[in-house]
């Protein structure tokens, strides 16, 4: 695969973006939380100017939202509201480069400060968890060294020989710990399981599409510049789906624990079932309402976005409630 052609994994700006701040005097903001950041903007739907996301309204509701707490599991000592943070300095770098403007500026800064401290809440939610985010949790829990790969493995090794109501107490014990916000949802006796399934299955196709995508979009550079498409894309596209499986993994584990996410769906699958169809049809014809996709709401008309007159943002992201962005149903849209 000529990987400079396809680029699946993301190089994101995020030293840059960090030198900036330092140099300008702006509030320290942990790299790991500016990276994911710059990551999930860039494999989301919207668009990408000189290596840079285009922010917009949509773009940020996306992300803190509806996608962070699919994917990051913060480290203990990290604030989760450095999420928001670095949304917001990314608009006022994004605003001294002149590709937003003041008013434009102030209005998303608005949102990132409220989304961040949503997305803060979401993140210690137990109904709202990935695999790889709860079992982020039990091995940091028990001691684990996320940087040593045979540790990781023999306590998954040795938490599959747990009877399934063992392993149900494992993860309550997470709430009773102060890990995670207990909801009244049935717990890990009801549909709580399946529902982190569908989500956790959908989180990773959702980032498969992204870097799919991302390479689309860099595939457009070449040809513009009369170079040929790579192999890889001018035929059989299965060795680049497998390419973007694989990739979507590693990501998803340099979010939570490195290998962690690849171990699971290889190796482990009993110990992060993901549902077939007909059991996610099952479990969306229970509920009382799905949500609907979000209608444009044009409110882009007034060119805030710099000098751009004729922007218009991606659409086809999924909304959850205001009370509860269901992970469950978004991954049945994925």
């Amino acid at each position: 695969m000529e990987e400079e052609d396809l680029r699946l994994a993301p190089r994101t700006k995020a030293a840059e973006l960090l030198a900036w701040a330092q140099a300008h005097g702006h509030p320290p903001v942990a790299e790991a939380p500016v990276r994911a950041v710059l990551a999930l903007l860039e494999l989301g739907e919207g668009r990408m100017r000189d290596g840079w996301p285009e922010l917009t309204s949509d773009a940020v509701e996306q992300l803190l939202y509806e996608r962070l707490y699919l994917y990051v599991q913060p480290e203990p000592e990290q604030d989760p509201l450095a999420y928001g943070a670095a949304v917001r300095l990314l608009i006022d770098h994004q605003r001294a480069a002149k590709r937003l403007n003041a008013k434009r500026q102030e209005r998303l800064h608005a949102e990132a400060e409220w989304q961040g401290e949503v997305a803060a809440g979401l993140l210690r939610r137990a109904d709202l968890v990935t695999w790889p985010r709860l079992y982020t949790l039990l091995l940091r829990a028990d001691g684990v060294d996320p940087a040593d790969g045979a540790a990781v493995r023999a306590w998954l090794e040795a938490f599959r020989e747990l009877a399934p109501e063992d392993r149900a107490a494992a993860y309550e014990r997470l709430e009773a710990a102060g890990a995670l916000d207990p909801v009244d949802d049935g717990g890990w006796d009801g549909a709580r399981p399946l529902s982190v399934g569908m989500a956790t299955d959908g989180a990773r196709r959702l980032l498969e599409q992204g870097l799919m995508r991302r390479s689309y979009r860099n595939l457009e550079e070449l040809t513009a510049q009369g170079r040929p498409m790579p192999d890889e894309l001018a035929g059989d596209f299965g060795a680049f789906e497998e390419a973007a499986v694989e990739a979507a993994l590693d990501l998803f584990g340099e979010w939570t624990v490195p290998g962690l996410p690849r171990l699971l769906v290889e190796e482990f699958p009993e110990l992060a079932p993901e549902p077939g169809q007909e059991e996610i049809d099952a479990y969306l014809a229970q509920l009382p309402g799905a949500p609907g996709e979000a209608e444009e709401a044009g409110e882009y008309g007034d060119d805030e976005y710099g000098d751009e007159d004729g922007y218009a943002p991606g659409d086809g992201h999924v909304h959850g409630s205001a009370d509860r962005p269901d992970g469950a149903d978004a991954a049945a849209g994925a």
